[in-house]
């Protein structure tokens, strides 16, 4: 079970997420929304409109995907992991 989280820096529900899948010991992958800030080399960057091309209708974030499969934000992650 691999999952993928779109997230964007000071955002607590994405920094819950990452802490969620990490305490069940699931790997995952950040891809981090590209909003003007400092970038680290190790950290994978997106931009708002690849995500929106995934989730049009996206208006925040965590937006969290299991394989190919939209899972939604933290609570639908935290009901799946749970």
């Amino acid at each position: 079970m691999s999952f993928t989280i779109y997230s964007k820096p000071g955002c607590g529900f994405c920094e819950k997420s990452k802490d969620l899948l990490k305490s069940k010991n699931i790997e995952y992958t950040e891809l981090i929304l590209d909003v003007g800030q400092v970038k680290e080399d190790s950290k994978t960057y997106v931009t708002v409109n690849d995500l929106l091309i995934k989730v049009p209708n996206a208006k925040s974030v965590p937006q969290i995907f299991q394989g190919d499969k939209y899972i939604g934000g933290y609570d639908a992650l935290r009901a799946i992991v749970e």
